[in-house]
């Protein structure tokens, strides 16, 4: 892994990004590239458009540079400010910083070719309001992105346990072989969880096994335990009983129209689980 893309706004989520940022930088040589996208859905309100009838155009056109010379000012100091933090984390690192006008998500494809992992917050500036609800670009990068994204939590907590909530998928086999070989988590203790119907008990087993073999090749230390029950609830249980301090999965494998009906376990699992999360599509 050579870079990481740290995705930030102004949010108490910016700040846990960036000392995440630092977290990893320690434990691997990375390049950081710490990008600010400035939304343009803040010029493009109502009261904004309405000025342009109401004051004409020349003036309208003032305002409207001076609130993009604004949101430059704000993304310049945001930059400066993640840049300052995660040096001050101890981080020995080569940072890059990128500001962007438009939309995150409409920005992602250009920006994910040269990183090989996303990390974003859980949620963004509007994280106050409608606490139990994810961040709707948070939500919309983890589907469109193709490289492993990591999801802060709003606090940041020093990575010690860590579970892999497994079910034998393509997305969920990458977990394990990144858990594997990754140096960040060469120190954790590691979790390998499933959760089975019992009327496929033989057939998840036979998957636990081969990836519970699979790790302890890599001479983590590992505690592997099937689980029954519905997913979700099963694991958020298992992370609060067993004070695990990271999650990692697969991320969005049903259909489009399975999780229109019936919603996404990994949507429950990240409102649920109070702590950051690795997804891999």
């Amino acid at each position: 892994m050579k870079r990481v893309l740290v995705c930030i706004d102004g949010s108490q989520y910016g700040i846990s990004c960036c000392r995440y940022a630092a977290w990893i930088s320690r434990k691997i040589d990375v390049e950081i590239e710490v990008v600010y996208v400035t939304d343009l859905r803040q010029l493009e309100v109502p009261f904004v458009a309405d000025l342009g009838g109401s004051l004409g155009i020349q003036p309208f056109q003032a305002v409207m540079g001076q609130l993009q010379e604004l949101e430059g000012k704000k993304a310049e100091v945001t930059l400066g400010q993640a840049a300052k933090l995660i040096e001050s984390e101890g981080s020995p690192v080569s940072l890059i910083k990128t500001h962007k006008t438009g939309f995150l998500v409409d920005s992602l494809r250009e920006l994910e070719e040269s990183a090989d992992m996303i990390l974003l917050g859980k949620r963004g500036e509007n994280a106050k309001f409608a606490t139990e609800h994810l961040g709707s670009t948070m939500e919309r990068v983890a589907r469109a992105a193709t490289k492993p994204c990591f999801v802060a939590s709003r606090e940041f907590r020093p990575i010690e346990s860590v579970l892999i909530s497994y079910d034998d998928a393509p997305s969920s086999r990458k977990a394990v072989e990144f858990v594997k070989r990754s140096p960040m988590f060469s120190d954790a203790r590691i979790h390998l969880v499933t959760v089975s119907p019992n009327e496929r008990e033989q057939k998840h087993l036979k998957a636990l096994k081969e990836a519970e073999s699979s790790l302890r090749e890599a001479g983590h230390p590992l505690t592997c335990q099937m689980l029954h029950g519905d997913t979700a609830p099963s694991v958020i249980d298992y992370v609060k009983e067993n004070e695990i301090d990271m999650l990692v999965m697969g991320a969005y494998g049903h259909t489009r129209i399975r999780r229109l009906i019936i919603g996404s376990s990994t949507t429950e699992m990240l409102r649920g689980c109070q702590l950051p999360t690795l997804l891999f599509r």
